[in-house]
């Protein structure tokens, strides 16, 4: 982690994933994060460090870190909030169990988070709530993941005086890909932003450190995303200059 007196820039630690990648004449498992992530942190002033899922090393890496951004992929296992997984949920086990202890230990370290679309349910999970499996069902059209590799794009209104309507200024058009979303909020969190539908698109931890879920993308630079890496970058910073709670 980084130390008083170093240069201000603090490491942010991104969670990546394991899959079937070719490269050159390779074929093979391999720790993958799209780069939209890594540039908007470093565009941000942070420090980008992939944490891929290992099984253990959770509390070790917070240590290495000033932040942590848990970003979007597979569904989380509905086993961990007691439901019976959808016909379309695809889950990664083992990604879920090391993405949970890195999360409860940035929380007990006082490590700002961003947790990005799944990174958003799994805080959700975390915290006791549960997730609504396959939103076409609850809301009738596809508006929140039109296609295969493409986002749409949804109008989120936000909670007046919430640290996202101050880090965004007001509703914004931002893009979206997903299917599941937060049903019942877990314990600690509350809602701060929604798309047309009630959907719930954003919601913050009620304790005074820096922990927001939104459900769509701003790596992606859409409006407003570079700020909402900028504002964790900026939380990092705070605390890297006055020395993080132990």
């Amino acid at each position: 982690m980084s130390q008083r007196g170093a240069p201000a820039r603090p490491v942010i630690g991104l969670t990546s994933y394991v899959e079937q990648c070719r490269w050159l004449s390779w074929d093979r498992p391999a720790a993958v994060l799209p780069m939209s992530y890594v540039d908007s942190v470093a565009a941000a002033g942070g420090v980008p460090v992939l944490l891929p899922p290992v099984p253990a090393g959770a509390a070790e890496a917070i240590e290495a870190i000033d932040a942590l951004v848990l970003s979007g992929g597979a569904d989380v296992d509905p086993r961990r909030y007691g439901a019976v997984p959808h016909p379309t949920t695809v889950s990664r086990p083992d990604r879920d169990a090391y993405e949970l202890a890195l999360l409860r230990a940035a929380l007990n370290r006082g490590r700002p988070v961003l947790a990005i679309c799944r990174g958003m349910q799994l805080l959700n999970v975390a915290c006791g709530g549960t997730l609504h499996q396959h939103l076409p069902e609850r809301c009738g059209d596809p508006r929140h993941q039109p296609a295969p590799g493409q986002f749409g794009a949804n109008r989120v209104r936000m909670l007046p005086g919430s640290r996202l309507e101050r880090i965004l200024g007001g509703p914004a058009t931002v893009p979206c890909h997903h299917h599941q979303a937060v049903r019942a909020l877990g314990a600690g969190l509350h809602a701060v932003g929604w798309a047309s539908d009630g959907t719930v698109e954003a919601v913050e931890h009620t304790g005074t450190g820096f922990v927001l879920g939104v459900q769509w993308h701003p790596e992606e630079r859409g409006p407003g995303g570079s700020r909402l890496f900028a504002a964790l970058v900026a939380a990092a910073r705070e605390l890297t200059a006055v020395g993080a709670p132990s």
